[in-house]
């Protein structure tokens, strides 16, 4: 088979390791099969091709989703149908090639792998800041599938999981037992943190019921006008049925996805009546919802993409304003340069201002996110400390796919990293309740409408990752690149690379 092929189908099926599948034994075959590619190409552009075939396929694999969202409109766009997943996979493949190039580098063993790794991790960090940043199939994310793997999040984050994630899969390249059973000793450390930690006591809940509405609305069908007043009315019955269905004895808050009321939540009176006398007595709505500003004259000056509260008398209590926008979904880089606009209607969505502590009268204070905003580590939780995080998303552009559920692992790892519960309602699933340690509470799955309620779980004191956020990280791979680098340098090769 040629190399080029070889490579790109070792990222294929790399992606298998990735949520939903979380098939993470193929990293035992990817990982290695890419190093070894790299190492006996014949040249450093060469190998350069190869990292990037490996990247491309792992990218367009665990991305293939993004087509849906074109479907929702392919009458305008069906040009773009067998283009936008693999372009979208050539920046993301660029990452792979820093690290693969110091692999080419380094004389075979430990030091080959760890500088390997340390490379990778820092690709993943920079992913995360530049062109906007797009954090998303972080390899980390791969132990996501259960709240004990991922535990050791709360101290390295996803990033950190990711280095060890690579350390265990390129054992194959180091000779012997020995490597073998330094890795079943690492898995088994981890473990046993896992286990350690979810064992401990619960923290005190704050005394608040949260309900979790799905209303399983296609985005096809989301906008049109004359399904808007059914729509509304569809997430008004659900939470008319959140209200019935949760014990008296505690407060309520009504949670709806991005974008769940076809009308200005906020701002509209009628939408506000209706919402509130769906609400009981003493509740509250965290809504989706389009917020306008409008300028002298009555002239739109400004749209965001909304979260806002509303209490059971109708009045709104608090705004949040989406801060980091999706390019081409919510606004187009490099206004008036690109011929083509994808953003549904005629204007770009304003950034808000960032983070912020929302502490409407009556409910725990809490930080917002609104779609991708929670794929950021280190880059969720607002000062001063709330007491949960809401997320709100609408995944119904990405169709029944594992788009939703990669979304959901990168949700569970800000709960265990921050140390606070997770609230998250998505549009068409999955919609779920985590606890302070990434424990899976409540949940509606891909597909369905219905509601979902129970108790809001307690805080924990702040993580050590909720402290020093990335730099832990960071210093981790910094360390590993340059314990590698660091022993002799970098050796001199001759033209034709020798094997690993």
């Amino acid at each position: 088979m040629p190399p080029l092929l070889l490579a790109f189908g070792l990222g294929l099926m790399s992606a298998l390791a990735l949520p939903p599948v979380h098939a993470v034994p193929v990293l035992l075959l990817a990982i290695p099969g890419l190093i070894r590619l790299v190492v006996a190409a014949p040249s450093w552009r060469r190998a350069a091709w190869l990292a990037f075939a490996w990247g491309w396929g792992h990218s367009l694999a665990g991305i293939y989703w993004v087509t849906h969202a074109i479907l929702t409109d392919v009458e305008h766009f069906w040009w773009l149908v067998p283009l936008a997943a693999p372009a979208l996979a050539i920046p993301l493949a660029l990452f792979v090639i820093p690290p693969a190039l110091v692999a080419r580098a380094l004389p075979p063993g430990w030091r080959r792998l760890s500088g390997f790794a340390g490379a990778w991790v820092l690709a993943e960090l920079a992913r995360g800041f530049l062109f906007t940043g797009f954090p998303w199939n972080l390899l980390g994310t791969v132990w996501a599938f259960a709240a004990l793997p991922v535990q050791g999040a709360a101290i390295i984050g996803v990033h950190g999981l990711s280095l060890v994630t690579l350390l265990l899969a390129g054992l194959p390249l180091l000779p012997g037992w020995r490597p073998w059973a330094a890795g079943a000793a690492v898995l088994a450390l981890f473990a046993g943190f896992g286990a350690w930690r979810l064992a401990q006591p619960q923290p005190e809940p704050p005394g608040l019921q949260v309900a979790l509405v799905q209303g399983n609305i296609a985005q096809e069908v989301k906008w049109r006008p004359e399904q808007r007043l059914p729509n509304f009315h569809h997430y008004l019955e659900l939470t008319e049925q959140a209200s019935r269905a949760v014990s008296e004895g505690l407060p309520l808050a009504v949670i709806w996805p991005e974008t769940a009321s076809p009308f200005l939540l906020g701002q509209d009176p009628e939408a506000m009546r209706l919402a509130a006398g769906a609400l009981r007595p003493g509740a509250w709505l965290l809504g989706g919802t389009v917020r306008a500003e409008w300028g002298p004259g009555g002239a739109l000056e400004h749209l965001y993409n909304s979260l806002t509260v509303l209490d059971s008398a109708g009045e709104v209590r608090a705004n949040y304003d989406k801060a980091h926008l999706v390019p081409f979904g919510e606004y187009m880089p490099l206004s008036g340069l690109i011929p083509i606009r994808m953003v549904t209607g005629g204007m770009d969505f304003s950034a808000g201002p960032g983070p912020v502590l929302l502490s409407p009268p009556g409910l725990p204070p809490f930080g917002a996110l609104i779609c991708y905003e929670v794929i950021f580590p280190a880059a969720v939780t607002p000062s001063p400390r709330p007491a949960w995080l809401v997320n709100i998303t609408n995944d119904g552009w990405f169709g029944i796919s594992a788009g939703p559920w990669q979304h959901l692992a990168t949700a569970r790892l800000r709960a265990v990293e921050e140390g606070l519960p997770l609230a998250r309602a998505a549009q068409t699933g999955v919609s779920a309740l985590f606890d302070a340690r990434g424990e899976r509470l409540l949940m509606l799955r891909l597909g369905e409408a219905g509601v979902v309620a129970g108790p809001l779980p307690g805080a924990l004191p702040p993580t050590p990752f909720a402290r020093w956020g990335l730099l832990l990280p960071l210093v981790l791979a910094v360390l590993a690149l340059g314990l590698a680098l660091g022993l002799g340098g970098l050796p001199r090769r001759p033209g034709i690379a020798t094997t690993p």
